[in-house]
């Protein structure tokens, strides 16, 4: 066991400060985003962009929640309030996003062409899922639940910002203004889903550290901790896939 744990300890944090720099640099990004859409969207009376601006400020949230998290002495200890905090991140985008899309299907909104917003989304649809994907691979490899629904807001963002591009280039292509609604209202169902999710904490809820103590408590000789220790990561892996 002695010998495994610095080798365990290290990796633990090698993958705590990946974390922290993804979600600043998260963070950093959807400030930028948030700004820009919602500038454009006004510009364009657009209701789409000025949503998908409000989702930058939730997904700035739940990035923030989980940097926090990580500044901590012993982040797996602040598990719970953390995924609470990103579980109502979900359901306020969820009502938001609904509600956006009702009031524009109702009332027949006409968005104006705006060049700066299906750029800024373009660009949304391809840097979200990078970070996403690179949250995710980290934080299922400690096994912090946290993380990984921090990493599903993510690659959530990156779905609305998919159906918000489609929306704008359909409505100034062919005069559809009823496609980004109807996008809308299905990432609203997805987001209760993951909102869900999140505040019940999902099968790889179990951080690296529970499972660190429950494999010290279950067996108090070395040779069982050793094992218990080397196979943590697989066994969060696994969990989730």
């Amino acid at each position: 066991m002695s010998a495994a744990t610095p080798g365990v300890h290290e990796r633990r944090g090698v993958l705590q400060r990946r974390i922290r720099w993804i979600v600043t640099a998260t963070i950093v990004y959807n400030i930028v985003e948030a700004g820009i859409a919602i500038a454009a969207g006004a510009a364009a009376s657009s209701a789409a962009l000025v949503g998908f601006g409000l989702d930058s400020t939730v997904e700035v949230l739940s990035a923030a929640a989980v940097a926090w998290q990580f500044t901590r002495r012993e982040p797996e200890r602040w598990e719970r309030g953390t995924l609470r905090v990103i579980a109502v991140a979900f359901f306020g985008l969820a009502v938001y996003v609904t509600v956006s899309s009702v009031s524009a299907l109702v009332g027949r909104v006409d968005a104006d062409h705006s060049p700066i917003g299906i750029a800024l989304t373009a660009v949304s649809v391809v840097v979200m899922p990078f970070l996403s994907r690179a949250e995710h691979r980290a934080g299922t490899e400690l096994g912090s639940a946290t993380a990984v629904a921090d990493a599903r807001q993510t690659l959530l963002c990156a779905s609305l910002s998919a159906a918000v591009l489609i929306g704008l280039v359909l409505n100034s292509a062919f005069g559809w203004w009823w496609a980004d609604p109807l996008a809308g209202l299905v990432i609203a169902a997805f987001a209760v889903r993951e909102g869900i999710e999140a505040w019940r904490g999902d099968a790889c809820a179990t951080s690296v550290g529970m499972i660190l103590d429950d494999d010290d408590d279950d067996d108090d000789g070395g040779h069982s901790g050793h094992e218990g220790h080397d196979g943590s990561g697989d066994h969060a892996r696994d969990h989730h896939h």
